[in-house]
Order: C-alpha cells, then structure tokens, then sequence
C-alpha cells in the first residue's frame, strides 16, 4: 500500500507541474504580393523619377549591376552616378513581367529573376532580397541584356571592333 500512495503521490506532482511553454514565435516572412508588389514599386520609382522610393529600397551597401561592364556599384556609388537621370522626369522606364520567387529555408532571404521590357528591348535583371524588421531591402540587382545565341556572334565581332 506504501508503494502505491508514493507512486501515486509522485503521478500527481507530475501531472501538476506547471511546465508553461512560450509559444514560438516564427519570423515575419513577406507573401509573393508584397514581394511582387515592392519589386513594381521599385522599377516604377524609376519611371517617375522617385529617387527616395527607388534608393531607400537598397539596403546599404547594396549591389547594382549594370549592362556595361564598369557598371558594379554599390548603393552610394550609384546614386551619385543616378543623381542626373532622375532629375528628369523619368529615370528609365522598365517594364517587369514573368518574374520568379524563391526564398532561403527560414524565408529572410528572396532571389528573383524577371524579364523587363527596356528601351534596349527584353532585358533579364536577377536579384536578392533582404528581409530585416519586417521590410524589403535590395541586397543586389544584376540587370543584363538578352542576346540570341545566333546573334552572339555579331555582338561580340561589335564589342571586339569598338574597344
């Protein structure tokens, strides 16, 4: 009979123990819309000549990788060589389309590519996105021309004869 009153005493406190838990907060992950969204934001800065929007949207020290091949600047580099193109009333004008997301295994980090409709005609820009207290930021953005496998020939024969 002891041996019964101590298990069931020890069955008991267990049972009583007040073992509260913290529920898990998982971190603030940005739907496809709102990374959609920001992207559209970003390109249309450009378009209007929003220079706050467009460059607060880069995270410092943040890449951007132009068409020609001095164009790596970081953030503040480029919008020093910018400052003239958006005192106009439009920067460039780019069109994005068939953009793809993917995201890092806790979702804090986005890469995209996306098609855009240029002035130089369909250009490919590619990038990665930061989240940090529940904001977007642009870690690096490469913008590159599309070339035809038949025409690469041309091009390169152009490049080779304008040095």
């Amino acid at each position: 009979m002891r041996l019964f009153t101590v298990s069931l005493l020890l069955f008991l406190c267990a049972c009583s123990t007040n073992s509260k838990t913290e529920p898990v907060s998982s971190p603030y992950t940005a739907s496809d819309t709102e990374i959609h969204a920001f992207m559209d934001a970003w390109h249309q800065a450009a378009a209007v000549a929003d220079e706050e929007t467009f460059f607060n949207s880069i995270k410092a020290g943040g890449i951007y990788l132009g068409t020609d091949k001095t164009e790596r600047w970081t953030k503040e580099v480029f919008e020093e060589w910018a400052a003239p193109h958006f005192e106009k009333d439009t920067a460039w004008a780019f069109t994005a389309h068939d953009r793809v997301l993917y995201r890092s295994d806790d979702a804090q980090t986005i890469w995209f590519e996306e098609l855009l409709d240029t002035w130089m005609g369909t250009c490919r820009g590619s990038g990665v996105l930061e989240l940090k207290d529940k904001q977007l930021y642009i870690a690096h953005y490469d913008l590159s021309l599309m070339v035809d496998n038949d025409d690469m020939k041309a091009v390169i024969d152009l490049c080779n004869n304008s040095e």
